[in-house]
């Protein structure tokens, strides 16, 4: 089962940590093992199997989910909160390629090498112009690596045609994005209030959506989304700086 980082009060990117383990209830704690003799005597109903662990309140305070955890449900689910937002709609990307990528007939063309960049207008461009016409904001951030992988190469030659319909789509490399501490599973998040998390299989094809209005977990994706803002670059810049390179 995937585990899934929620977050972390240290400083230093080691511990104490708190993971969510997908399609359980069950969230996994990171931290200094209980080694106090006269604390392991007081603990209750100990099975062998069982370890503890330290950690501070300030990290179950902050991060530790609210709720139960949310059933997997189709992406289908959620269209509607791609016109029902009201001020923004920001999205993560963390992978290194996506199956729906692939499959599509302007994947061929990218691989013959012909310019995807100005594709005419398809259901989710019209959708993003109606709604930023309206003063609302589609923002992205998206992780590549250095160098980047084909998928990755593919969505920097395809995202001018987004960013003509308004969308702000930003760049930062997977190493700097580690260096932050930034969750490693995608996301859309709508008015800092819904959260929609993506579950993948191992061919990258997604298996459904998460959503949650847990607190906990919108505050975890609301700093990942300023840190990751804060540090990202246009895409028309770090395509230039990608091109560079090559």
């Amino acid at each position: 089962m995937t585990l899934r980082f929620i977050g972390t009060t240290s400083d230093d990117g080691d511990c104490p940590t708190l993971y969510d383990i997908e399609g359980t209830d069950e969230v996994l704690v990171q931290g200094e093992r209980e080694t106090d003799p006269e604390h392991l005597a007081q603990l209750r109903d100990v099975k062998e199997s069982e370890t503890f662990v330290r950690v501070p309140r300030s990290l179950l305070t902050r991060y530790a989910p609210r709720s139960d955890a949310p059933e997997l449900q189709p992406f289908a689910s959620i269209s509607h909160l791609f016109s029902d937002f009201k001020h923004t709609a920001w999205r993560l990307e963390t992978r290194r390629g996506y199956a729906s990528d692939r499959n599509s007939t302007k994947w061929q063309r990218f691989l013959a090498g012909e310019d995807i960049a100005q594709d005419p207008d398809n259901a989710w461009r019209e959708n993003v112009r109606a709604q930023t016409a309206k003063g609302k904001r589609f923002e992205r951030v998206r992780f590549v690596d250095e160098p980047p992988t084909q998928g990755q190469e593919f969505l920097l030659a395809s995202a001018p045609g987004n960013v003509a319909a308004g969308e702000d789509i930003r760049n930062l490399t997977r190493a700097q994005a580690q260096e932050l501490r930034l969750s490693d599973y995608d996301f859309w998040l709508f008015d800092s209030k819904i959260l929609v998390r993506f579950a993948f299989d191992d061919e990258d094809t997604t298996l459904g959506v998460y959503v949650t209005e847990d607190p906990a977990e919108v505050l975890a994706a609301c700093q990942a989304r300023d840190a990751a803002w804060h540090h990202a670059v246009r895409t028309e810049e770090f395509a230039r700086r990608v091109r560079s390179t090559v």
